[in-house]
């Protein structure tokens, strides 16, 4: 995507990855929508101001369907990939998404979810017992990755023993961008995996996701492709956006001592400062494409039908027009209104997991370690390389106290 800052980023990194801000700052003030091109010459409606993304996202002549986006995309540029062709229920539209989502709706549920306390509340202690005795840490890598990533395996059925290598499919496929080879082997290599699993599963059934899908499957609510684009999706979406909140929601504090003294003494504010974290860096920046089934008006400026639209989340976040001083980190904020889990039909499925594992996590993170700092420079953090998500590669910290 053809975008740039004023300031230079860290050598090897592109400057929106580091800091999308100022852009979507100017994409905002340049009109309710703008025309950015792919670097293959793509061209791609933005909508980044906040009413305006509500509304997008609310709107079913928006559509998602990742067939007919390739499709578009590939009637305006020879050989462009949008991405994976497996269908899930963020790249498709009704009857087939409400099908897929009514499938496991049941297993995220606000009170399914409260159960889930305990289990969350084990695994995270669990994990920072394993850092005790260790001055220096690498947050993502030894907490914020392996957290979620172990409970959504408890859920779905997936050996944990395996975490690593579904880190590094995750990786591969949503940086597509800079490795296709490494993008088609980790499509192979997690759809050979996933139905490996379910062959198991079929001789081994178990309280667990799998089982209720294969169960699905033989009532002939599902195909296998489906299965498997399931799974892929609760995989990568079950701990993606979790990973980032915590390791971006910790740098915020290092970077705003203010902030991390503030919520260090009201530990009761965590439910309201989490919503102020997904506001002020949201860990889904970019929401997945849609494309216009008709002429679609947006705050006065007609998109034509036919047209592929990205939707920023994080440019709506940090809408002045919406959110007073939004630029600031301000953990009393007490507005949950950000759009970080989307809006409408769409709306993440795991928000509640993706909160309370945010709440429990940083409690407990910041109740052991109360003073923790950068262990090398800001010039050394790494950020995903991807437009769609927002977090770090890593966070060094070092422990004092």
């Amino acid at each position: 995507m053809d975008t740039t800052r004023d300031e230079p980023a860290p050598p090897g990194q592109a400057p929106f990855v580091v800091d999308p801000y100022p852009t979507l700052a100017r994409i905002r003030a340049n009109g309710p929508v703008s025309i950015l091109h792919s670097d293959e010459g793509l061209p791609m409606w933005v909508v980044a101001r906040y009413h305006d993304v509500r509304a997008v996202l609310a709107d079913p002549r928006f559509g998602q369907d990742v067939r007919r986006a390739q499709e578009l995309a590939d009637d305006r540029v020879e050989g462009t990939t949008l991405g994976s062709d497996m269908v899930h229920m963020l790249n498709s539209d009704p009857p087939d998404h409400t099908r897929l989502r009514r499938l496991i709706h049941g297993f995220f549920t606000a009170r399914r979810v409260a159960a889930m306390r305990p289990m969350v509340e084990r695994i995270t202690t669990m994990l920072l017992d394993g850092l005790d005795g260790r001055d220096t840490v690498d947050l993502v890598t030894d907490f914020a990755f392996p957290l979620p990533m172990l409970i959504i395996c408890e859920l779905i059925g997936f050996p944990p023993e395996d975490r690593l290598a579904y880190r590094e499919w995750s990786t591969a496929i949503l940086t597509h961008s800079d490795d296709s080879e490494a993008f088609d082997r980790a499509m192979r290599d997690l759809t050979d995996y996933i139905t490996a699993l379910l062959r198991q599963r079929r001789s081994d059934p178990r309280d667990d996701i799998l089982t209720v899908l294969l169960a699905a499957r033989d009532q002939g609510q599902l195909t296998d492709d489906e299965i498997v684009g399931m799974v892929f999706l609760l995989l990568i979406g079950g701990h993606e956006t979790t990973v980032n909140l915590l390791g971006t929601a910790t740098l915020a504090l290092i970077r705003h001592p203010d902030q991390y003294r503030w919520l260090r003494e009201h530990p009761a504010a965590l439910p309201v400062a989490v919503d102020e974290f997904l506001r002020y860096e949201s860990p889904v920046s970019m929401a997945t494409l849609r494309f216009t089934t008709a002429p679609v008006d947006v705050d006065g400026v007609e998109i034509p039908a036919g047209e592929l639209v990205l939707v920023s989340l994080g440019g709506a976040n940090r809408d002045p027009d919406r959110f007073p001083d939004a630029d600031r980190l301000v953990l009393d904020r007490a507005d949950p209104g950000h759009l970080a889990f989307g809006h409408g039909l769409h709306r993440c499925l795991g928000a509640f997991l993706g909160k309370l594992e945010g709440e429990v996590a940083l409690g407990h993170l910041l109740a052991r370690h109360p003073a923790l700092t950068l262990a090398g420079g800001e010039d050394t953090l790494r950020w995903r390389n991807t437009i769609m998500l927002r977090g770090l590669e890593s966070l060094p910290v070092a422990r004092h106290g």
